[in-house]
C-alpha cells in the first residue's frame, strides 16, 4: 500500500492517466491520500478527505509512510484563511504559494510537516476548534464572489458549483462528498423554500431529471452559486432567476439543510 501528500500549491486530479485527460478535482496544499492503483508515470489516489477517486502524476506529489498517512487522519490540519500566501521550506529556502483552504498538516504555530520537510507559514489560518458554522460559512461563501468557474475547480482561480459548496463547507468546519448528486444525498430535505435557512444547500437538475448544480441559500430570497464565476442570483421555487438574462438559469430539484 502506498500513501502520499500534496506538496505543491494546487495539483490537478484528473479522470484517466493522462495530461489531455478531464480534470474532475484538485488537490491542494496539505491534503493527503492513498495510491490505490498505477499506470506508467501515474497514481490512482483516494483523497483521505472526501474518498475521491482521480489519478495524478507521480511527479506532483509525495510519498508518506503509512504510519503518517494514519497519523493525519487522526489529527486534524489547520487550513489557510488568506486567499493566497506562502509556505516555505525551511530546509531548501524554497517558496510555494497556496491558496485558502490548503491543509497545513501537524501545524505548530509557526510551521507544517510533510513527512520530514518543514514549511514555515506566517499567514492567517484556523483550526477545526475555532470553526463556527453557517455564519462563518456565508462570510467565506462572499470570499469566493467572482472567482471564474472552473470545471474541477476548488481555488479563487477557478472553482465549479460543488467544488465551491464543498471547499466552503470544509472552512466552516463540515467534509461534504465532491460532487453536487452526492452532496444532495446528505443532510434533512425541506419541502419548501420558506423553511430554508442561509447556509442550506439548494440542488439543481437537468430536463433528465440529474442533478447538475448546487449553490448556498443565502437570505432574502438570494443564493450565491458558481456559475461563469462565483455570484448571487435571485432564488425562489422555480429556481435560479439571473436579471442579467431576465429568465430563470436554474430549475430547482430540492432544498437540504447539512448544519443544524
Amino acid at each position: 500500500m502506498k500513501f502520499g501528500i500534496c506538496n505543491l500549491g494546487i495539483v490537478p486530479c484528473r479522470a484517466e492517466p493522462s495530461d489531455k485527460s478531464e480534470m474532475v478535482t484538485q488537490l491542494l496544499f496539505g491534503e493527503h491520500f492513498q495510491v490505490i492503483s498505477e499506470h506508467k508515470s501515474w497514481s490512482e489516489i483516494s483523497i483521505a478527505f472526501d474518498n475521491y477517486k482521480a489519478w495524478i502524476d507521480n511527479k506532483q506529489f509525495l510519498p508518506i509512510s503509512e504510519d503518517t498517512y494514519n497519523e493525519l487522519n487522526e489529527i486534524p490540519p489547520a487550513l489557510t484563511f488568506d486567499l493566497v500566501q506562502v509556505v516555505l521550506n525551511t530546509q531548501s529556502g524554497a517558496i510555494t504559494p497556496v491558496v485558502i483552504g490548503s491543509s497545513l498538516p501537524l501545524f505548530n504555530g509557526e510551521s507544517c510537516n510533510l513527512q520530514g520537510y518543514e514549511y514555515a507559514y506566517e499567514g492567517q489560518h484556523i483550526r477545526p476548534s475555532q470553526l463556527t458554522g453557517r455564519l462563518k460559512l456565508i462570510e467565506i461563501a462572499y470570499t469566493y464572489l467572482n472567482s471564474p468557474y472552473l470545471w474541477g475547480g476548488r481555488t479563487p482561480f477557478g472553482i465549479d458549483c460543488s467544488g465551491f459548496t464543498q471547499i466552503c463547507y470544509k472552512l466552516s468546519g463540515f467534509s461534504i462528498p465532491r460532487d453536487a448528486f452526492q452532496q444532495a444525498e446528505m443532510g434533512e430535505t425541506l419541502s419548501f423554500v420558506e423553511e430554508s435557512q442561509q447556509g442550506d444547500l439548494a440542488f439543481f437538475d437537468n430536463a433528465d431529471g440529474k442533478i447538475v448544480h448546487v449553490g448556498i441559500v443565502l437570505n432574502n430570497n438570494q443564493i450565491i452559486h458558481a456559475s461563469g464565476r462565483v455570484r448571487i442570483d435571485k432564488f425562489d421555487h422555480y429556481g435560479i432567476y439571473n436579471t442579467e438574462s431576465g429568465s430563470y438559469s436554474h430549475n430547482l430539484r430540492l432544498l437540504k439543510r447539512l448544519i443544524e
